[in-house]
């Protein structure tokens, strides 16, 4: 299915309207309850329940990546029509990366925790600088980008979709530099997803098939919330407020557990206050 979304449907590359994201969310919602019929009929209805109960604690902690990954292709200035294929790589990463932890257990999840911490600061710095100015920094200039120059030649500008091209020799792209932080940050998100329907389940199966079908449901997704970002002028200022809320709950993960319910309900009233104000005061209306 992502050969067929990827290869056969969005080729060339463009951008997705809000009606095509809708329609792919909805078609990967639905093949996720038909999978939940089959191991119904398959293995019975706690299994059953099990998957469902998993898919929808994995997709809602998952939607934080969303948030983190517009704010990772605003600050690299990344075209849009160019979004798609690093989402489709980095859930590529995503699904092989979390299987392998799946099956080494919750140890190699515990060694890596402390990034936990760097990571949520890390998320409040975002927060606050999208709140106080807007991403123009070009790829060339980003301080990341000019480290992983010193290990490997990266091209000055994107290069279409290509994350590398041959000039005499092999150089990488900004792109590149975009699907490594996609990538590292589905990492640090996976080490508190999996334990959350490990806590449900401990059928390997169960546990992976619901990552996987959270996660592929999460890029169309990913277009919606971007197309959101479009129309409601005053959302991004909602998602800063959001990235800092987060990036509080990870730094305070070990002293206060945060519900993952209060969470949602946060995340939502941000939202929706932003997307209020954005009607009740359209852009074209002095501030």
């Amino acid at each position: 299915m992502l050969a067929v979304d990827l290869f056969l449907f969005h080729r060339p590359a463009h951008r997705l309207t809000m009606r095509q994201a809708l329609t792919w969310s909805g078609t990967w919602i639905t093949l996720a309850a038909a999978f939940a019929v089959l191991l119904y009929f398959r293995f019975g209805h706690n299994t059953a329940l099990e998957f469902t109960t998993g898919y929808i604690v994995e997709f809602s902690l998952s939607v934080d990546n969303l948030f983190l990954f517009l704010v990772i292709f605003r600050y690299f200035q990344v075209p849009s029509e160019f979004q798609h294929k690093v989402l489709f790589w980095g859930i590529i990463g995503a699904i092989v990366m979390r299987g392998v932890f799946i099956l080494v257990g919750i140890r190699l999840i515990s060694a890596f925790h402390w990034i936990i911490y760097i990571f949520g600061a890390f998320l409040i710095y975002t927060g606050i600088k999208l709140w106080t100015e807007e991403h123009t920094v070009a790829p060339e200039k980003n301080p990341i980008l000019g480290l992983f120059r010193r290990w490997v030649p990266v091209t000055a500008s994107y290069q279409g979709e290509k994350f590398f091209i041959r000039n005499e020799k092999t150089f990488a792209t900004p792109l590149l530099i975009v699907l490594l932080m996609v990538e590292t940050t589905d990492l640090l998100f996976a080490t508190d997803s999996i334990p959350a329907i490990l806590a449900i389940t401990l059928n390997a199966f169960v546990v992976y098939t619901s990552n996987v079908f959270a996660i592929l449901g999460l890029r169309s997704f990913f277009f919606v919330l971007a197309g959101l970002m479009q129309m409601f002028h005053y959302l991004h200022y909602g998602l800063s407020i959001v990235l800092i809320l987060i990036g509080a709950k990870m730094l305070a993960s070990d002293y206060y557990q945060i519900p993952t319910s209060a969470t949602l309900i946060a995340v939502a009233g941000v939202l929706l206050a932003s997307v209020l104000i954005s009607l009740l005061r359209p852009k074209n209306e002095p501030s």
